[in-house]
């Protein structure tokens, strides 16, 4: 098997989110969205991106879940703190590790758990939020003007989906089914905050028609942009909003705005996270005081 240099990665990364971006300009009227953005309500603004926030905080509770199924019990302040790193290098630095490497990276050397499992918990920690996203997609779906037969059969996807999931999980990932129904509440919290996100998005950008059309939208390209092929999504989402509008009917304008405002407040919030990049000490990663009782305690046993 090729293993291709994190530098080559990195470039291909950047150069397929020029290349979609650069797609997508084309398509559009690039003027008509600057005048969205210039015209943009600031208290719906702002209030998008404390729902933002608050769905991160629910995503680090989510991972810290997961840490806890491999015996990995963070404090909840330390794995905020490591989680805001993470998202600073997923969006800031698209090498070949990321943030979701690095974090286990940073796990493995202090803690040393071992990395099989620590890839694992974070890898289902991506795996649960993706499946939330399809099944809330498939749920708005019955909402859209389409046919009775599509909105069954999306209806019938969601049971389906959250049985492979957990007969998935049971078959080949037994430590993380404890905490299955937590883990996934938390994932349908962070989810419902970014659509209440995106809702204020576009109420920021004085578009209230065709609102759970624009929301499908952006649950599927959620879905598109957390494959690890541009960076931070930046491109991915757009043009998926771009094809998506078109089929839908619905204003592209509109539609990249949402995408790309979504886009700013993401690398906003991540960028706070150079802190703990620029100075790996004010991470503190600590254990909670009960993992570190039973850790004493298993030394003199």
């Amino acid at each position: 098997m090729i293993k291709i240099p994190g530098y080559i990665k990195a470039f291909l990364k950047i150069a397929i989110s020029v290349a979609a971006l650069y797609y997508v300009f084309t398509k559009i009227d690039v003027n008509e969205v600057v005048r969205i953005f210039l015209n943009v309500n600031y208290f719906w603004l702002i209030a998008a991106i404390v729902l933002f926030v608050i769905s991160k905080f629910f995503s680090s509770f989510r991972l810290n879940l997961f840490f806890k199924n491999i015996g990995l019990a963070l404090t909840d302040t330390s794995n905020l703190r490591l989680y805001l790193l993470g998202m600073y290098y997923n969006l800031f630095l698209p090498g070949g590790i990321g943030g979701d490497g690095y974090k286990i990276y940073l796990l493995n050397k202090k803690f040393h758990i071992k990395v099989k499992k620590l890839f694992w918990a974070v890898l289902l920690d991506r795996i649960n939020g993706v499946l939330v996203l399809f099944i809330m997609a498939m749920f708005l779906a019955t909402f859209l003007p389409v046919s009775s037969v599509y909105k069954a059969l999306a209806l019938s996807i969601i049971p389906v989906s959250f049985a492979g999931y957990y007969f998935a999980t049971r078959w080949f990932l037994k430590d993380f089914l404890q905490g299955i129904i937590k883990t996934t509440s938390y994932s349908f919290a962070v989810q419902f905050a970014q659509i209440l996100s995106a809702l204020l998005i576009l109420y920021a950008n004085q578009n209230q028609s065709h609102t759970l059309s624009y929301l499908f939208l952006f649950l599927i390209s959620s879905i598109v942009a957390t494959l690890p092929i541009t960076i931070g999504g930046i491109g991915s989402r757009e043009i998926t909003f771009l094809l998506g509008a078109k089929i839908m009917q619905l204003d592209v304008h509109q539609s990249i705005a949402l995408s790309l405002l979504f886009y700013v407040i993401t690398a906003f919030v991540s960028l706070f996270g150079i802190y703990f990049s620029l100075n790996e000490n004010a991470l503190k990663l600590k254990l909670t005081e009960s993992l570190i009782d039973k850790n004493k305690e298993n030394k003199f046993e």
